[in-house]
């Protein structure tokens, strides 16, 4: 099977401290890497965690807030450091552009790749990245400012056709195309053998969704129904309802009662709270909803 790994650069909020680095993600599928968030230390994160810097083909920014996008123009500079050639593509809020195109021009003049910036519509949800094998959504949150998530999905695969059956059949190597594409096959003696047997289905596509930073919202289970693995903002514990309120954040409950409606598959809580010493008050809450819950950790690589 095809690689489908996210791993995890920071999961803190706002306020920086010695045990969380602010919000940065990989997300590696299917051989391509892209980068979720970038707040300040992602680079640091990025060596522990040994990604290749070279290997990251997008930035995907999920809203202005300074502790998911501080680290973006010092990731710039050092991929230009390391000689990258590569064009980097970056996919943000509209209002980046022009701040990002004053700060490369002061401290990175001379690169030598280009970027192309992709302004995200955040208030819609929409594909915003697709190639042969895979898609990518921006889910729109609801937040003190304009702030998106990011839906990864594959696409779905042709079956596999048996090579025991290629075999017996003497199929050649010409029809197993039109058979995985749901062909049957004609013997020689005119025996028509069906598809269903010849082949053997597809491991189902799978499914990623980043939602981070959002208030509560009723209806956002509907934008990731089914989602293999949904990591969802979790600031607060529920006895700070009222302060996640003011604020647009969310409670570990919450995010639980997203995955429960969801039907997701596992719930990775995050975003956490400077003021707790450890996380597990709010894993307790989120697993009495849901109880496939884990929590987020610098370092930690999780297979969807």
């Amino acid at each position: 099977m095809e690689s489908f790994k996210v791993y995890i650069l920071g999961c803190g909020s706002a306020l920086p401290t010695l045990r969380h680095s602010a919000s940065s993600q990989v997300v590696e599928i299917r051989g391509k890497f892209f980068m979720i968030d970038c707040g300040e230390g992602t680079q640091m994160q990025l060596r522990r965690t040994h990604v290749g810097f070279t290997k990251i083909q997008a930035i995907l920014i999920s809203h202005l807030h300074g502790d998911h996008c501080f680290g973006l123009i010092g990731l710039i500079s050092t991929f230009g450091m390391l000689g990258r050639t590569a064009p980097l593509h970056i996919y943000a809020p509209k209002s980046l552009e022009p701040m990002l195109d004053s700060m490369v021009q002061m401290f990175c003049p001379n690169l030598e790749y280009s970027i192309t910036f992709h302004a995200v519509d955040t208030s819609q949800q929409s594909v915003i990245y697709e190639d042969r094998s895979m898609t990518i959504e921006a889910i729109p949150l609801e937040h003190r400012i304009p702030c998106c998530g990011y839906l990864f999905r594959e696409k779905p695969t042709l079956p596999h056709i048996r090579r025991d059956m290629i075999d017996y059949y003497h199929i050649p190597i010409s029809q197993i195309n039109n058979i995985k594409q749901g062909a049957d096959w004609t013997t020689a003696e005119g025996e028509r053998i069906p598809h269903e047997k010849l082949t053997n289905p597809s491991a189902p596509p799978r499914s990623y969704a980043y939602c981070s930073d959002t208030q509560y919202m009723p209806e956002l289970h509907k934008m990731v129904k089914g989602v293999d693995l949904l990591y969802h903002e979790s600031t607060y514990d529920s006895s700070l309802a009222d302060r996640a309120r003011l604020y647009h954040h969310s409670t570990s409950v919450e995010a639980a009662t997203v995955a429960r409606e969801a039907h997701a598959g596992k719930l990775l809580l995050g975003h956490y709270s400077a003021r707790y010493q450890n996380e597990e008050g709010l894993l307790k809450e989120a697993q009495e909803i849901f109880p496939n819950t884990i929590l987020s950790n610098e370092g930690l690589v999780i297979d969807v």
